[in-house]
């Protein structure tokens, strides 16, 4: 015959379901617990692995932008350095024909100076070679290669000249570009603006401009 249960056993039935649960959900707690750490410590070791990769990266990244920035700082200085020497060659050469080339075209200049400069305080302007006489003179500017902006800001310079060297306001100025290597037709732009080009020819120079042209005076 089944025991009959009295209160008391119920309230000790009760007492450890209730033991019970709370032992299960303070396990679930301690299991959760060490999960979340387990989770944070790989998470932080995933943050640091990544972070030293990143590190690595921008490290390599900045390595190689400096040899880049090197490298073109390099390559530019060259140019410019033979630019420089290649422009100077090409004013060596223009500037000791100057007074022939122009005197056989009838325009008697006398003398030439180079890389004269505007007076203190005025505009920086410098001009590559100058011939002059006491009424007349000729504006030359030398470039390695001539394209169509170097004819456009030396029409510039022509524009400005006399209010920069105010001692030649009454000459006749004439304007005259030398090069050795010409893009296009640009030659043919800048005769149309009225200036003599000056060419390479042989071991010297030669005003390439037909002899039926008639220039622009300034």
């Amino acid at each position: 015959m089944p025991q009959n249960l009295t209160l008391d056993d119920f309230y000790a039935l009760f007492r450890e379901s209730e033991r019970l649960i709370r032992q299960s959900l303070e396990e679930s707690r301690q299991e959760f617990d060490r999960r979340m750490l387990e989770s944070k410590a790989e998470f932080d070791r995933s943050k640091a692995e990544s972070q030293a990769e990143f590190d690595r990266s921008k490290a390599e990244f900045d390595r190689r932008i400096a040899k880049s920035e090197r490298i073109a700082a390099q390559a530019n200085e060259a140019v410019n350095n033979l630019s420089s020497r290649w422009g100077r060659f090409v004013e060596n050469l223009v500037a000791p024909a100057a007074l022939r080339l122009f005197q056989e075209r009838g325009i008697l200049v006398e003398r030439t100076c180079q890389r004269m400069k505007a007076p203190r305080g005025q505009q920086n302007l410098e001009i590559d070679i100058f011939a002059v006489n006491h009424d007349v003179a000729v504006v030359i500017e030398v470039k390695s290669r001539l394209t169509q902006d170097h004819v456009r800001k030396f029409l510039n310079t022509l524009e400005i000249f006399k209010s920069v060297f105010t001692e030649y306001s009454y000459h006749q100025l004439y304007g005259a570009m030398a090069a050795i290597e010409i893009d296009g037709e640009v030659d043919k732009y800048a005769e149309n603006q009225g200036l003599f080009i000056i060419q390479q020819s042989g071991d010297s120079v030669c005003i390439s401009t037909d002899r039926a042209f008639v220039p622009r005076t300034w």
